[in-house]
């Protein structure tokens, strides 16, 4: 006697519909987890003079002279000050209100079987966070490469001449190919040339921090690709006294500075650098950059290509960092810069409303609009604080 086949009653298949899935109505459960885009964290903010204010378009920063000299007295004499310290101001004004902006229907709120909304307030908070880097990211390298009086001129927003302006020279680290950029020696070597030049100027050491691409970063801990012996990595390794590891790609320190690492200063392809900070092969940032009330366009973007003019003040800045009377290519010079060592004065921040979010339900659309925003800006404030780690090529 043959066994007789029994009609199972499936439960989650559509109308009894063989052709269906037998799976079709049963329950997706939400494990809990939303994966989003990759993003990148804000690192800047901390690096840099922070100020925050309840109203106006700019704030001012006093900037004060020093005396130079000193002199002998001579007994029976009167001491009568006959110098005084020359004072200037750095001003920085506020952005336009930069938003991220996000509307979610309410028959999708209610389908959603999570809390959507956090999903995407969060990532709009990863927005203007990647925004402020790379502006405060700009302004700094702008700094770097501003070495004397006349490139001030050209790079610091609503710059007013200043004689006690302190300025200091770059590092180019790398020797004379592409692939030398890369070298761990060469990148620590830099480093603690960045160190000598602002110890040797009288610059304060107290919160000094080392800024480098990510891409260089890593590049820096391999040793077998970069030609170089393991023991070139020693100033990582805390078994013979560096500080770092080299197996845990772990490096807090150089000299004293901690190094961070930022994904906004460039990209390694292998065999050439691009740089993010900038549109590819030009000077402008990423637009829009504001209205023209608040001048971002010519505040973000580098300046354009310039001479040097000896008698407009580039005798003025930091040996080493001197022009002559030929072309400045501002455009060139920034793509080579893989890192910066700098303190918080390289840079200010001014922040008219800090990082917020509004919701508004509209009873006319029939969903909520979520709003996050901040307005701030940056300006230069002391370009000597900043010194750049350039290559010498690209590719």
């Amino acid at each position: 006697m043959s066994a007789t086949n029994y009609v199972g009653q499936r439960s989650g298949r559509v109308n009894a519909d063989a052709a269906t899935s037998s799976r079709s109505l049963f329950l997706k459960l939400y494990a809990g987890e939303v994966m989003t885009a990759f993003q990148t964290k804000n690192i800047m903010m901390n690096y840099t003079r922070v100020r925050n204010i309840k109203d106006g378009k700019s704030a001012q920063f006093i900037m004060t002279g020093k005396h130079r000299t000193a002199g002998y007295h001579t007994p029976g004499n009167e001491i009568i000050p006959d110098a005084a310290a020359k004072h200037s101001e750095r001003l920085v004004t506020i952005d336009d209100l930069l938003v991220v902006h996000q509307f979610v229907p309410n028959i999708d709120e209610a389908m959603a079987h999570y809390d959507i909304r956090s999903v995407y307030t969060q990532e709009a908070a990863y927005g203007l966070a990647k925004e402020a880097d790379q502006n405060i990211l700009r302004m700094a390298v702008k700094g770097a490469l501003t070495t004397n009086k006349h490139r001030a001129t050209l790079a610091i927003q609503d710059y007013v001449g200043w004689d006690d302006e302190d300025f200091s020279a770059n590092v180019t680290y790398s020797g004379t190919n592409y692939a030398n950029s890369k070298k761990s020696s060469n990148f620590f070597e830099g480093v603690l040339e960045a160190k000598r030049i602002l110890e040797s100027a009288g610059a304060p050491l107290d919160d000094l921090v080392c800024v480098v691409a990510t891409d260089l970063y890593y590049h820096l801990f391999k040793a077998a690709t970069n030609g170089e012996a393991t023991t070139d990595l020693h100033m990582f390794n805390v078994d013979i006294g560096g500080s770092g590891s080299v197996v845990g790609a772990n490096m807090p320190t150089i000299a004293g500075i901690p190094v961070v690492r930022t994904p906004h200063l460039g990209t390694d392809t292998g065999s050439a650098w691009t740089g993010s900070l900038w549109s590819t092969a030009t000077s402008t940032g990423q637009a829009p950059l504001g209205a023209a009330e608040s001048n971002r366009a010519a505040h973000y973007n580098l300046p354009a290509t310039t001479n040097g003019v000896v008698n407009s003040g580039s005798n003025i800045g930091a040996v080493g960092g001197l022009d002559g009377t030929g072309s400045i290519n501002y455009t060139t010079e920034a793509s080579l810069v893989r890192g910066l060592v700098m303190s918080k004065d390289a840079v200010a921040t001014v922040k008219l409303l800090d990082l917020s979010v509004e919701t508004d339900y509209m009873v006319n659309r029939q969903g909520t609009l979520i709003v996050s925003k901040y307005a701030m800006g940056h300006n230069i404030l002391r370009p000597g604080m900043a010194v750049a780690l350039k290559a010498s090529h690209n590719s």
